[in-house]
């Protein structure tokens, strides 16, 4: 099968969670023999900042990676869409991209082309900020991909696609696994971009706090550090790692006992259930997991068994150091994460979703079967 995606970067994640997916998927393709042609608008600012501040060494380094990769960059504004569709099966068309860019798309699915054509939401904007998305015209689309079923029932309930499935994001396990050789540098780390306000509190109270409190070794590494931010860190003893590319994660991961997930605030209370793709990557290293409070609400997960849950920072501090005392303990986690993600969480799966979506598009809307099949209703 011929498949276009059209991304905001496939060479960069500075900044741009959504590349890790985008990635793993695409990879996963490839290795089943679809041909994949990966579409990213010249002069994005995920890329331009990444270049800006290290160079042409991340994208080196990201073909080594990902060999076999590779994306076209274009204007949105003068892309030939007849050249860059021509003989595609399927087209995904991601909500970074303008909302002109996402018309004109679906303008030509309507008028020239014969492929399958989705859109793919993978943000807290459809909750967060409902007049922006509006804005998306969405009526030659066959259907949206939304990464939670919060997502999906906002398009269903504002009438925004007529089909909508919940896709989950997933682990590459291809780089994303254990590494028990590699040797322990500290105690906790944490790998996550600062939040631009959205997290700064929990950040303080389920991180910088129990850290300081224990007297751990600890790392960070993440984007956007403002100098405030970078002051708490050192003054809770964690050293700053700065940017880190996403298939360096397991590597660092390995290095150290313990990490924590903390997600952004629109994440907890607008799209319960969401955790981003962070969990399923520390998860599929084998790196013991603990969380500061969010509903798993979708049943992705089994908190206690594969993560342990903070209810505040005085809770975090005592499972922090449950884990670090307790090998047997630890152990257990991370041996039940990691097998919840091959089970149930990898690129390979949501592939194999992916390939049943395309396949029931032209099954009847009521159709149960294929509502079971690719979980237009719940995963």
């Amino acid at each position: 099968m011929r498949i276009a995606l059209f991304y905001h970067s496939l060479l960069s994640d500075w900044n741009h969670g959504n590349a890790h997916f985008l990635r793993g998927i695409s990879w996963e393709l490839q290795s089943r023999g679809h041909e994949v042609r990966i579409f990213e608008p010249a002069g994005g600012w995920s890329l331009s900042r990444l270049l800006r501040e290290h160079g042409e060494a991340p994208v080196q380094a990201f073909h080594r990676n990902y060999p076999g990769l590779r994306s076209a960059f274009y204007d949105p504004s003068t892309l030939d869409l007849d050249e860059a569709l021509r003989g595609v099966d399927l087209a995904i068309v991601h909500e970074w991209n303008d909302s002109q860019f996402v018309a004109r798309i679906g303008a030509h699915r309507s008028t020239r082309g014969q492929y399958r054509l989705l859109f793919h939401d993978t943000h807290h904007r459809s909750l967060t900020e409902p007049e922006s998305m509006a804005a998306f015209d969405l009526s030659a689309y066959d259907g949206v991909l939304a990464f939670g079923n919060a997502i999906a029932e906002t398009y269903r309930s504002r009438k925004w696609a007529r089909r909508v499935w919940t896709w989950h994001e997933a682990a590459d396990t291809r780089l994303f696994r254990p590494l028990p050789n590699v040797p322990k540098e500290g105690d906790l780390v944490w790998i996550g971009n600062w939040g631009d306000g959205e997290r700064a509190a929990e950040l303080h109270e389920f991180l910088l706090a129990p850290v300081k409190s224990l007297g751990l070794k600890a790392r960070v590494y993440g984007v956007r550090y403002p100098a405030r931010a970078l002051r708490a860190l050192s003054a809770a003893g964690i050293e700053y790692g700065g940017w880190l590319a996403n298939f360096r994660a397991a590597d660092i991961f390995a290095r150290f006992r313990v990490t924590v997930h903390i997600p952004r605030r629109p994440y907890v209370k607008a799209l319960p259930g969401i955790p981003t793709i962070r969990p399923f990557e520390a998860l599929a290293c084998g790196i013991p997991l603990v969380c500061s409070p969010w509903e798993d609400t979708e049943r992705l997960f089994s908190a206690g068994r594969d993560y342990l849950v903070a209810r505040n920072g005085a809770q975090m501090k005592r499972n922090l150091q449950r884990l670090l005392d307790d090998g047997q303990l630890s152990r257990a986690l991370s041996s039940h994460g990691r097998e919840t993600i091959l089970q149930r969480h990898t690129c390979g799966r949501r592939v194999e979703q992916l390939l049943g979506i395309y396949d029931a598009i032209d099954a009847p809307v009521g159709s149960l079967k294929a509502k079971r099949r690719t979980g237009e209703e719940r995963l």
